[in-house]
Order: structure tokens, then sequence, then C-alpha cells
């Protein structure tokens, strides 16, 4: 046999083993079409076809990282901000992802772009930098519902960056600023009420018991008497200045 001819039965047989012998990875399955229709979907291992009645389209079912590039977003409250995401999904159903879309990928890409856009365009700029995690599950449900025709699992959605402008962010600061200023004034409201409440309760009490009154006029002169100052004060028993005060609660329940 010449060696011309032995070359070519031998370049022959490398083609055929090539296209019927397929090894498949434990995360690969192979979709397979007999003259142009769905067959069969096989893998992982070792798969036989038959050439040129067979034909096989190979499936990564590994979870796939998709970057979505950076879109612009207008909220509900008329605020313009720049949004990237990323989603990670993956292939459960081959045969839905090589026969029902022409590019799973490139599909998938163009739908989490417009999602992302329709669902944060719906809430407020004060929503997407504090409940975040909320709408990574809104982006991450509707997606995973509209591709699961094309035997697509959405796993997860995280929204990485919410750029604002640059005047957008003064007035999230000024308005930052002014709710804190409004809470210290709550705070010092509430705290002179409950002072005012708790001197009244105080005031009270000492109107109803006449020692517990000298007991407090007693200690007013020596905290006046520890302090340094040029003023000289004079005790006067409290027995000398009774009269005019039960005369003046006499007057007050007369008035009363």
């Amino acid at each position: 046999m010449p060696f011309a001819t032995f070359g070519i039965i031998a370049a022959l047989a490398i083609v055929i083993i090539y296209n019927t012998i397929k090894i498949l990875k434990e995360y690969e399955r192979g979709v397979i079409f007999f003259l142009g229709r769905f067959q069969v979907v096989k893998g992982p291992g070792l798969i036989i076809l038959i050439p040129g009645l067979q034909k096989m389209v190979k499936v990564d079912l590994r979870v796939i990282v998709l970057d979505v590039p950076t879109q612009d977003v207008i909220s509900r409250d008329n605020v313009s901000v720049k949004v990237n995401a990323v989603i990670y999904f993956r292939i459960v159903d081959p045969e839905k992802a090589i026969i029902r879309v022409a590019n799973v990928f490139e599909a998938t890409s163009q739908l989490s772009q417009t999602t992302l856009r329709s669902v944060l365009g719906q809430h407020e700029l004060d929503d997407m930098l504090a409940e975040r995690d909320k709408l990574n599950t809104d982006i991450q449900g509707l997606l995973d519902q509209r591709t699961d025709d094309w035997g697509i699992k959405v796993s997860n959605v995280e929204i990485k960056h919410v750029d604002i402008d640059e005047s957008m962010i003064r007035a999230i600061a000024q308005q930052a600023e002014a709710e804190r200023a409004r809470r210290a004034r709550i705070i010092n409201a509430e705290g002179e009420r409950q002072a005012a409440k708790m001197i009244a309760e105080a005031a009270h009490m000492l109107a109803q018991e006449e020692h517990a009154l000298q007991l407090r006029y007693l200690q007013t002169l020596k905290e006046i008497a520890n302090e340094r100052t040029n003023t000289i004060v004079f005790p006067l028993p409290l027995e000398f200045i009774e009269p005019f005060i039960k005369h003046s609660k006499s007057a007050r329940d007369k008035d009363a």
C-alpha cells in the first residue's frame, strides 16, 4: 500500500473517531440532534455519535457570573443614578437553553439590563441606598421567572454600585444634617418636658409634707453656705414664715 494512501486512510480514521467519540466532563452535558431533530441529552462521560447523522452541542452546567454594565436609571422621585450589578445563574435544562434561545448568555445579559432599570425605576433613591437586599431579591425573582422558559435558574443578584451626582450628594448630606438637628431638638424638648414634670411632682410632694419642706429649706441654706460668695444669709426659722405659707395656700384654695 502506497504511503500516500495509508496517510489518507489514517487521516479519515482520525476524523471519524474525532466525530464519533466525545468525552464530557462532570459539569458538562451534550444535547444530541439526529438529522436536525432533538434526540436526547447525554453526559457526563463517554458519548458515541453516528458521524453525519448525529450532532452534539455541549452545555456547561456550572454557575456563570454575569456582570451587568452600568445602567442609567431614573428613580421614582426623578433622581438620575448610575447602577451596575452582577448576576449569578446556571443552566438547569440544556434542551431549553439550546433550542428555545439562540444565545442564552446574550439573552440573559440583555434581559438583566432591562429588568434592572425597570425594577429600580419603581423605587425612590432612599430605597436604592437603604433597602438594597430587598431590591436584589425582587430583581432575582423577576429574572428567574422570565428565564425559566430558557432553562435558566437565576440564583442571586447583587447591586454593586449606585453612583449619584455630586450635587445630589450635597443635597443628601444637607438633608441628613437637617434630620439630625430635628431629632436633637425633639430630644431636648422631651428632656425639658420630663424635667418640668418631675419638678412639678417634687413641688407637689413638698407642699404635702411640711417636714419635707423644712428639710429642703435647710438643705438649700447648706448649699448656699458652701459656695464661695459674698452673700450673707441669716437663716429664718421656718415657723416664722409658716403662717404666710398657710395663708397663701388658703387664698389659692378660695380662688379655686
